[in-house]
């Protein structure tokens, strides 16, 4: 797992760190079981602050993300789903969110946005239903 770090982003770095964690057990990246790093390791491989890392995964519990056994380590719980369907509308949100912007500094009207997405939409569903076709014609 590769959590990055961006400072300049003005979000705390311990949310950083949850949200990525979050993402990548919704993601199935991080399978239900998995153990994460522990919080010294992973603190000095993003050079931060033990505290930060440690408070990152208390939240982490507190959400019902991961569980930690003393003396063992954290594991991502075995139950996330939930979460899955949560987390994965919120990083498609943030996608989408970052897509409005870049049109609205292109100037482009929504209408002709909204037609854009139609048609990329309907691209993409030819293309999935040709690759269906392909496999049911190769079995």
């Amino acid at each position: 797992m590769m959590i990055q770090i961006n400072f300049k982003s003005g979000k705390p770095v311990y949310l950083q760190v949850v949200d990525q964690i979050k993402a990548a057990a919704a993601s199935g990246a991080l399978k239900p079981g998995e153990p994460l790093p522990t919080i010294r390791p992973l603190a000095e491989e993003l050079r931060l602050n033990r505290n930060t890392i440690a408070k990152a995964y208390a939240e982490l519990e507190n959400q019902g993300v991961i569980e930690t056994i003393p003396g063992k380590g954290s594991f991502v719980k075995s139950d996330v789903s939930p979460l899955k369907k949560d987390i994965r509308r919120k990083l498609l949100t943030e996608e989408v969110d970052a897509v409005i912007v870049q049109a609205h500094h292109l100037q482009v009207p929504a209408v002709e946005f909204l037609d854009l997405v139609h048609d990329r939409l309907e691209v993409l569903e030819e293309k999935r239903r040709a690759a269906m076709n392909k496999t049911r014609r190769n079995l």
